[in-house]
């Protein structure tokens, strides 16, 4: 009787075990699966905050260049205009046949000022944006940086059909300024190619110069402009890819799911 009682003792001892050891192993269990979801839950809200943070800054921009466009069609513009009239008045009024060379040469120079100026003024207005398809605006950027002769730019446009979301289409404009002007202003180069288009799963626009380019893990590929490119691009949820070697040229391509 006395082993008897020993061997059901033994077995509720070990069902008891078991029972607390299983009791552990869920717990330990559910505590990871918490802690992941947690974990998940820290990082989405990071990301959320990031998104947040970048699109406020874009914004600032945005406001930034709507100032500054607004500045030039009103002030400098201005001014401009008025300049024009004068050397017009001057060309009226002096009889000296080269010397009304010269001054009309001086308002063809300011004309053409003019008419560069309210061009970058309406690319820097949102209103532009929103009544223009991006192939338009980017064909009209491309067109403005070639007609600046300071190299060529060229631009081919696959895309099948407009794109409807006015943030994407803000956001590759402002991603296609952003490389032009880097370009001229940079890179010594001499052409600059621009392509937008799309295959059954992607918007892809490739932008790349033939300009003395520079080591990817140099400081000048830490620049504010590829680093805009690069937030801008997040911002739609992108993928950018920046390639670059020394005197081989710059190529940023930009692929965003559709």
């Amino acid at each position: 009787m006395g082993g008897r009682g020993f061997i059901i003792s033994m077995i509720l001892f070990y069902i008891i075990l078991i029972g607390f050891v299983s009791a552990i192993v869920i717990f330990i269990r559910q505590y990871r699966m918490k802690k992941k979801i947690h974990l998940a839950q820290i990082q989405d809200i990071d990301e959320i905050h990031k998104k947040e943070l970048l699109e406020t800054e874009m914004e600032i921009q945005t406001q930034t260049m709507k100032h500054i466009g607004r500045e030039i069609h009103d002030n400098i513009g201005q001014k401009l205009t008025l300049a024009s009239l004068y050397t017009q008045q001057l060309a009226f009024e002096n009889k000296a046949p080269q010397i009304n060379e010269n001054i009309e040469n001086i308002g063809e120079i300011i004309n053409q000022s003019l008419t560069e100026l309210r061009q970058l003024s309406k690319s820097l207005t949102d209103d532009t944006i929103e009544n223009f398809s991006v192939s338009e605006l980017i064909a009209t950027e491309c067109n403005r940086i070639h007609a600046l002769k300071k190299c060529q730019v060229s631009f081919d446009n696959n895309l099948k059909k407009d794109l409807n979301s006015y943030k994407l289409k803000r956001i590759l404009f402002r991603i296609t300024q952003e490389f032009l002007q880097n370009s001229i202003k940079h890179a010594q180069c001499k052409n600059i190619h621009v392509s937008l288009g799309q295959d059954q799963e992607m918007i892809i626009l490739k932008l790349k110069d033939d300009g003395k380019g520079f080591e990817i893990d140099s400081v000048a590929s830490k620049g504010i402009g590829l680093k805009n490119m690069e937030k801008r691009t997040q911002l739609i949820g992108g993928k950018y890819t920046l390639e670059s070697q020394s005197q081989l040229g710059t190529t940023v391509i930009i692929e965003i799911p559709v």
